[in-house]
């Protein structure tokens, strides 16, 4: 048995930042990953897909704005198996940049699937069927999630597909329908559909980005229906037939029933955590109804020594807050001062096209409340550096308590929006208001100078519009 002051089980952005922290403040790590260090985000998930949606973009401009650019363009060829290989390059050199990390920090990394089996004990067994044990003090889960899918429906990898079969796959389909219009049926549709894919979305809610706020949805609707994508709310998908060289998605909603046909079909209806089978019933560890850990503003589950962070949690599925929750749940179990997260205020990003970029209370979270706000909102159109980039759809909007000046939320469409949220996030955390952000000389031309310009709007000071 291999003794430890802190065993880290799954090495995702949660898990090996928590296990990197955990190693600074001087305690004996280990940590443990069945199938890739750095998980679905470097894998599968966050980096290749942001590297697939740079190919996407210069394949757009080059296919439908080459004559407002001034560019003349003759057989265009666009190598879509070479986009997927870049986005692999990238991945496998963050993936080691993790494994150096490891190195760096004295970390002892385990290959092999973890299984409690008591508090305190960790059994790993190697992919050989080779099994050591594991004790520690802490002990952190970090497993994650699964992408869901549809009852009856199996994802057999070339006309049914998840994520994960969607960001590995090198041939281009034809024509694609997307089943979910939460961050990855947008982000898969942008990249698609700059490649001349035809894209339909259908979403069961009954708008586009269901949890952000109203007014993004229908912009992003406008936007997208504009560019020539289908686009269904309000709309349930029934049954889906896989045929020989296509699928039948058969939907019923806002549009009546119809059957959608297309050469692949891509389930992006949400997550479930991977908490079965990993011995929590073992070490006494509760899971909710629908399988998430419960943990408190520590991390720490209701097992002493046990702890929890990430999607595992179910308390916000997004790579960046794992990793924060990573340092925080280190810092508890070491006993040194630390912090507490906000998840309501924690920063949300989308890649589409046009990005959004979010934070904090919706206009209509904050009206069901009961708070007196004040809501400013500043067109790109406006800004002269979104102007030179002709990139200008969308706005900044800045959802402001009316009477403490506090910064409730922030929801922005538009041009590498996704750059300019930690401004805002970092004054909302620091509790400034926007007389300080307007204060704030931001250079020119800048995309930032939009924050600068809502900021002046909230205090009834407009200077460019």
């Amino acid at each position: 048995m291999l003794q430890y002051d802190v065993v880290v089980i799954g090495a995702g952005p949660g898990g090996y930042v928590c296990a990197i922290k955990a190693a600074q403040l001087g305690r004996k790590t280990a940590l443990v990953e069945k199938q890739h260090m750095g998980g679905v985000c470097l894998n599968v998930g966050c980096i290749p897909t942001k590297a697939l949606l740079k190919n996407a973009e210069v394949a757009r401009t080059l296919r439908t704005r080459g004559k407002e650019f001034g560019f003349t363009v003759e057989g265009l060829k666009l190598d879509y198996p070479a986009a997927v290989k870049r986005s692999r390059r990238v991945a496998d050199r963050l993936v080691k940049g993790v494994g150096f990390l490891m190195k760096k920090n004295q970390i002892e990394t385990h290959m092999g699937t973890a299984r409690l089996t008591g508090p305190g004990k960790v059994q790993v067994t190697d992919p050989q069927g080779d099994t050591v044990e594991l004790k520690a003090k802490d002990i952190v889960i970090a497993t994650g999630a699964t992408a869901t899918t549809i009852p009856g429906v199996e994802i057999d990898g070339q006309r049914t597909l998840t994520y994960w079969e969607a960001i590995l796959q090198e041939r281009l389909p034809k024509s694609v329908v997307i089943v979910g219009a939460g961050a990855i049926g947008l982000e898969f549709a942008t990249i698609w559909h700059s490649y001349g894919v035809e894209v339909t979305i259908v979403e069961m809610l009954p708008r586009l980005a269901p949890l952000e706020d109203e007014d993004i949805s229908r912009e992003l609707e406008k936007a997208f229906k504009k560019a020539g994508i289908g686009v269904f709310t309000g709309t349930k998908v029934d049954s889906i037939e896989t045929l020989k060289t296509k699928v039948k998605v058969s939907v019923s909603g806002e549009q009546g029933d119809q059957v959608l046909e297309a050469e692949q079909v891509l389930i992006a209806t949400g997550f479930k955590p991977n908490s079965a089978g990993i011995g929590l019933e073992a070490a006494g560890v509760a899971v909710d109804e629908r399988g998430f850990i419960p943990i408190d503003e520590r991390m720490a589950t209701d097992v002493p020594g046990i702890w929890a962070i990430g999607d595992v949690t179910g308390k916000l599925m997004l790579a960046h807050v794992a990793s924060a929750m990573g340092i925080i749940c280190a810092e508890n179990s070491a006993g040194v001062e630390t912090a507490s997260l906000q998840y309501e205020m924690m920063p949300r990003a989308t890649f589409c096209d046009p990005q959004i970029a979010s934070f904090g209370l919706t206009e209509a979270q904050a009206s069901a409340r009961g708070l007196a706000i004040r809501v400013a909102r500043f067109p790109f159109q406006a800004n002269g550096k979104a102007l030179g980039m002709g990139d200008y759809a969308g706005w900044v909007k800045l959802i402001v308590d009316e009477g403490c000046h506090e910064i409730l939320g922030a929801h922005m469409l538009g041009p590498e929006v996704t750059e300019l949220l930690p401004e805002l996030t970092l004054a909302q955390m620091m509790e400034l208001t926007p007389a300080e952000i307007a204060r704030n000389v931001h250079a020119h031309p800048t995309l930032s100078e939009a924050l600068m310009e809502a900021a002046h709007m909230a205090l009834g000071e407009a200077i460019h519009v």
